[in-house]
C-alpha cells in the first residue's frame, strides 16, 4: 500500500473482532478454468502519483504494487517477512543491515542492487524534489540535512552500500519497528535508468514506471482512463496466474458497479454506498467482504482562525449522530469510528475522543455559539469517490443541531482535492480516509499528525505529541511504545484536529470472469492470486 495511505473512494467497516470472517472466500466464477493468458481488468480512481516516493494514495499504490516488489510484506499476525530481502537484521535497533535476494531485476533488465535501494531513498529524502513521502525517512541519519531550501547535502548518511547485495541503515535514534516499515511503497528501489542525473529524476518515468515486480508497464499511463501492465516472465518470486492487468480510471463508483454487472469489469474494491442493499442480491456469492484497515474522518484546517478553536471542533463533532448515518447510509456495512487507531493494529482502545464522540445536538450548539463558530460549513470531498450521500447528510445534520449553513463541495478527482490540501487553497473542512502503510500505531499517528507528518494536511503541530512519537519510536520494545503512542493519541483527542467518524472493512465485488479475489487490509487486490476463468 501497500498503501494502504489516503483512501480515495468510501472505505466500507470493520467488525472490532479482527476474526471477522469474510462472505465468501474469493468466489470461483463459476466453473470455469483458470487461464493463464488473459488479463483482468480492475478499478482505481485517478493515481496522483507513480513515483514510489510520492505516492501516497490508495489507487496508485495498487498500481505500484504490481509493478514492484517490496523488501517485506506481512503474514497474517501483521508480522514482517522477508520478500524481496533476503534478511532485515540489527543488534541494537539503531544499525540496521539488509541483505537483497539475488535474481532481481529491473524490467528493463537492469540488476537490482543495493544502490538501487539507496539513489531511491536519497531521491525521495532530498527536501527540493518535494516527494510526498519524504517524511517515511525522517528516521534515517543525516535527513536532517536534506531538508529545507538549500540543503546541507544531498544524500542520507545513514545510508552505506556493502556489497552488491547488501547495505546498512543507520538511524537517529533507535527504531524496533524499522524492518515493519519497509513494506511500505517509499521503501521500493529505482533503476539507473529512473535517474538523468544522480539525484534527478528522468523526465517522463512516471508515465512509464520501471519497477522490479511481478508485472511490467505497458505502454504509458493514459491518464483518467487507464494504466496496464503485464506479467514480466523475468521475475524470481511468486508468478502471477494472469498476463495482465488492465487498471481502469472511473470517476463514479456507480459506473465501475455497472460495469461489474455486466462483465464489462472484473473486479471493484468498494461497492456503493446506493447499491449495499442489493448487490448480495446482484452478485451471489461474488459479492465479497473482508477485514481492512481504513478509517474515515473529517479533518478541519486547523490553521484557518474559524477552526483555530478546539470548542468549535468538538461541538461540530458532537452534531454529527455517527450511528445513524452508518446505519441509514452505509446499511450498517461500516462502525462508527470514535478513535483514532483502527481495530487491527496492537494498542486499539475503544472511544478515546471521549465526549467529542458522544451525540447531543443541545450541548453542542451551546458550545458552537460561545466559541464564536462559523455561520457556514463547507465539506469538501472528492467526487470520484462515492461520498455525497453521506456528505450530505453530515451537512443536514449540522444544519438542524448547529443552526448554520452547511454546503458540501465536490473537487473532481482526490488527487485534485490533495493538490489544493497541500497548497494550503481554502477548502472549509474536508473528508479523508487512511489506510495504514504499515501495521503499527504510530502509522495512524505520525504521518497524519506530526509538525511534519507527509500527510498532515490540517496544519496540526503539538511539540508534545510530537515528542511522544519520538519516544514511542525508541522504545525497546512494543509494549513500552504503545505506552507512548497511546499517550499521544490522548492528546489528539484534546485537540481534536479531525473527527473520526467510521471504521472501514472490504465490500467489494467481481465479474464472472475471475476467481479467487481477496482484498487485503491495505485496500488492494492480491495480485498473486487472482485467476481468470473461460
Amino acid at each position: 500500500m501497500r498503501v494502504r495511505r489516503l483512501a480515495a473512494w468510501t472505505a466500507l467497516p470493520l467488525a472490532v473482532t479482527l476474526g471477522l470472517v469474510a462472505c465468501g472466500s474469493g468466489g470461483d466464477g463459476g466453473s470455469g478454468k483458470s487461464d493463464p493468458n488473459a488479463a483482468v481488468r480492475i478499478e482505481i480512481a485517478e493515481p496522483q502519483h507513480l513515483v514510489p516516493t510520492n505516492t501516497n494514495e490508495t489507487s496508485g499504490s495498487q498500481v505500484l504494487a504490481a509493478l514492484f516488489s517490496p523488501l517485506v510484506d506481512y503474514d497474517e499476525a501483521n508480522k514482517p517477512y522477508e520478500v524481496a530481502a533476503e534478511s532485515v537484521t540489527s543488534s541494537d535497533n539503531k544499525v540496521w543491515t539488509i541483505k537483497l535476494k539475488d535474481g532481481y531485476t529491473f524490467h528493463n533488465g537492469e540488476k537490482v542492487t543495493a544502490e538501487s535501494y539507496i539513489d531511491a531513498w536519497n531521491y525521495g529524502a532530498y527536501a527540493p524534489n518535494g516527494q510526498n513521502s519524504s517524511y517515511f525517512f525522517e528516521k534515517v541519519a543525516g535527513y536532517a540535512d536534506l531538508q529545507g531550501e538549500k540543503p546541507a547535502a544531498k544524500t542520507l548518511s545513514g545510508l552505506k552500500k556493502v556489497d552488491d547485495l547488501t547495505f546498512t541503515v543507520t538511524l537517529t535514534e533507535p527504531y524496533s519497528e524499522f524492518k515493519t516499515m519497509l513494506g511500505y511503497t517509499a521503501f521500493y528501489p529505482l533503476p539507473r535508468a529512473a535517474f538523468s542525473a544522480p539525484g534527478v529524476l528522468a523526465e517522463g518515468y512516471e508515465q512509464a514506471p520501471i519497477g522490479q515486480g511481478p508485472f511490467k508497464i505497458k505502454g504509458t499511463w493514459q491518464h483518467d482512463a487507464k494504466v496496464e501492465v503485464e506479467k514480466y516472465d523475468a521475475f524470481p518470486g511468486q508468478k502471477p496466474k494472469v498476463a495482465g492487468v488492465e487498471f481502469r480510471i472511473y470517476q463514479q463508483p456507480t459506473a465501475a458497479y455497472a460495469d461489474v454487472l455486466s462483465d464489462n469489469l472484473d473486479v471493484i474494491k468498494t461497492i456503493p454506498t446506493e447499491s449495499l442493499s442489493t448487490a448480495a442480491t446482484d452478485l451471489g456469492d461474488r459479492f465479497q467482504q473482508s477485514p481492512a484497515s481504513s478509517l474515515q474522518v473529517l479533518s478541519f484546517p486547523t490553521f484557518q482562525k474559524e477552526f483555530s478553536k478546539p470548542e468549535v471542533r468538538k461541538a461540530i463533532s458532537m452534531a454529527i449522530d455517527r450511528d445513524e448515518i452508518t446505519k441509514s447510509i452505509f446499511k450498517d456495512s461500516q462502525q462508527p469510528a470514535r478513535s483514532f487507531v483502527s481495530p487491527v493494529v496492537a494498542g486499539y482502545r475503544e472511544n478515546t475522543i471521549g465526549a467529542a464522540g458522544e451525540f447531543d445536538p443541545a450541548k453542542a450548539k451551546a458550545m458552537y455559539q460561545a466559541a464564536g463558530g462559523p455561520s457556514k460549513i463547507e465539506l469538501s470531498y472528492n467526487g470520484d469517490g462515492g461520498h455525497k450521500d453521506w456528505i450530505d447528510a453530515t451537512c443536514n445534520q449540522l444544519k438542524a443541531n448547529l443552526g448554520v449553513e452547511c454546503v458540501g463541495t465536490a473537487e473532481p478527482k482526490f488527487a485534485d482535492l490533495l493538490t489544493k490540501l497541500k497548497a494550503k487553497q481554502p477548502v472549509g473542512l474536508f473528508r479523508m480516509g487512511w489506510v495504514m502503510d504499515y501495521p503499527s500505531m504510530e502509522n495512524y499517528l505520525g504521518p497524519l499528525y506530526s509538525t511534519n507528518g507527509s500527510s498532515n494536511y490540517y496544519g496540526y503541530s503539538n511539540p508534545e505529541f510530537d515528542k511522544l512519537l519520538a519516544e514511542g519510536a525508541k522504545a525497546p520494545n512494543e509494549e513500552e511504545a504503545i505506552k507512548k503512542y497511546q499517550a499521544a493519541e490522548d492528546l489528539l483527542a484534546e485537540d481534536l484536529p479531525v473527527i473520526p467518524l467510521r471504521f472501514g472493512q472490504n465490500n467489494f465485488g467481481h465479474s464472472t470472469k475471475v476467481k479467487n479475489v481477496e482484498m487485503d487490509l491495505f485496500d488492494r487486490v492480491d495480485l498473486l492470486k487472482i485467476e481468470a476463468v473461460k
